[in-house]
């Protein structure tokens, strides 16, 4: 399930477009080339800051959000210029994914969502859809921006030495942690019951002539499509994955696939329609039923894998790649799970899920947890055990201990330092016209070098 913050987040893009198109009267505040910015967009960034910070927000907050507005307004504009490509599948791919994430977090109650923005889901998609469009332009841009742009060690220990010794960071214990993943196996039995189900349901569309979309909304277990008849939109080469995509590929327009098993469960594809490399389909989706034998045979699997690792008869790294599921992230970096929020191996004790924590919480570095099962977000279960392989303790920023954030830190100030410059030489030669109540703002007087006053 969603977090509410993110959930609150996605909603709010939503609101905010659907809130704009249906005021009557709105202002536009200025002009960044061919774009331009309706006072209805600031007043949404505002509400939007609000509602992360869940706090009053600074004297200056309206300033800095202008000033990020023309930024990405000058991004998009000259993507356009440059002819940077947003294609209607990417778009229509973000959309889906937003809208899905909403959709999730309730429940998959179709009624709740258009009763939360009064509009069906469709209307949603076309109210947001360029804005969005515009948003990937902004994004692209600002990739192509900051292509290239890296630090030396030499600018990582310059970077260091400038910052005063009583303003270094100080950073709390953290963790890194590896993982072994085991998904359990469907029995015999269980599997076969899906694809007996399947057969059944083929057999009534191909034979009995019911409608595929009408088996999909009845049937399938993917809940997310089955509420739209199963439909998947379109799609490129590498939506999905490699089973399912193998068999979509080889259909003929309208036609029904064999049974086709991934490690989702087992699927009846229908191709609607192909256009060049991308394809339009929906499926069926039956899943077999984990039963409490299968769970408590890869916990015992697990458990044996675990004893191997303590007698030292495997080492950890040997032992993901035997025994461990291939599909978790965790798999590819030799066991060691990455942080998400900030890309590295580290974890604080906040940062961490609270079944991890509760088990590394008495762990020595370098010992092995019992295994124990969690739910992946589509909510199937897993078993894993952890290996704890480093904890630090609360300490001030160093180099010795730190480099790799410090690096990031450099980075990230060598980028904003470039698009500075950037946004200065692309200002001279782009028509910008700002409305005066905003041309107080301090942050606003680089975007009035040649701007219409």
């Amino acid at each position: 399930m969603i977090k509410k913050s993110v959930f609150g987040l996605l909603a709010m893009f939503f609101a905010a477009q659907l809130f704009a198109q249906r005021e009557v009267v709105d202002k536009i505040i200025a002009n960044v080339g061919g774009e331009y910015i309706l006072l209805s967009e600031l007043e949404e960034q505002l509400a939007l800051a609000k509602e992360q910070q869940g706090a009053k927000l600074p004297p200056d907050a309206r300033c800095f959000m202008m000033d990020n507005l023309l930024t990405q307004k000058l991004l998009v504009n000259q993507a356009k210029i440059d002819s940077v490509e947003i294609k209607d599948d990417e778009v229509e791919a973000q959309l889906n994914a937003r809208i899905e994430q909403i959709l999730e977090y309730m429940g998959g109650d179709v009624n709740q969502f258009e009763d939360y923005y009064g509009q069906s889901i469709g209307e949603v998609k076309e109210s947001f859809r360029e804005d969005l469009r515009n948003q990937l332009l902004s994004e692209r841009m600002r990739s192509k921006v900051m292509e290239g742009i890296t630090v030396t060690p030499s600018e990582v220990k310059a970077f260091y030495k400038k910052i005063p010794r009583d303003s270094l960071p100080y950073f709390n214990s953290e963790v890194e942690i590896g993982e072994i993943v085991m998904k359990p196996e469907v029995n015999a039995t269980e599997r076969q019951k899906a694809i007996d189900k399947l057969k059944a349901i083929r057999t009534r569309i191909v034979d009995d002539g019911q409608k595929f979309e009408e088996m999909a909304t009845k049937y399938s277990d993917d809940f997310a499509s089955a509420r739209i008849g199963g439909d998947l939109g379109w799609t490129k080469r590498g939506k999905f994955v490699p089973a399912f995509e193998a068999a979509a590929y080889k259909l003929e327009e309208n036609e029904i696939s064999d049974i086709v098993e991934s490690e989702f469960g087992f699927h009846l594809i229908q191709l609607l329609g192909r256009r060049g490399n991308s394809i339009h389909t929906r499926h069926i989706l039956v899943k077999s039923e984990i039963t409490e034998e299968d769970l408590d045979l890869t916990m015992r699997k697990l458990d044996t894998v675990r004893q191997l690792l303590l007698t030292d008869s495997i080492s950890f790294s040997r032992a993901v790649k035997k025994y461990g599921y291939k599909e978790v992230q965790s798999y590819n970096n030799d066991g060691k799970m990455v942080n998400g929020g900030s890309g590295n191996s580290f974890f604080e004790i906040g940062d961490l899920d609270p079944s991890v924590y509760f088990t590394i919480d008495t762990m020595q570095v370098g010992g092995f947890s019992k295994p124990f099962s969690y739910a992946d977000p589509r909510g199937e279960t897993f078993y894993r055990l952890i290996n704890l392989q480093s904890r630090s303790q609360p300490h001030v920023a160093s180099l010795e201990k730190d480099y790799s954030k410090i690096q990031t830190a450099a980075t990230e100030q060598k980028k904003s330092s470039h698009t500075s410059n950037w946004v200065s030489e692309k200002v001279s030669s782009t028509f910008i016209r700002i409305d005066q109540s905003l041309q107080t703002c301090p942050n606003i007087d680089k975007w009035l070098v040649g701007a219409e006053r």
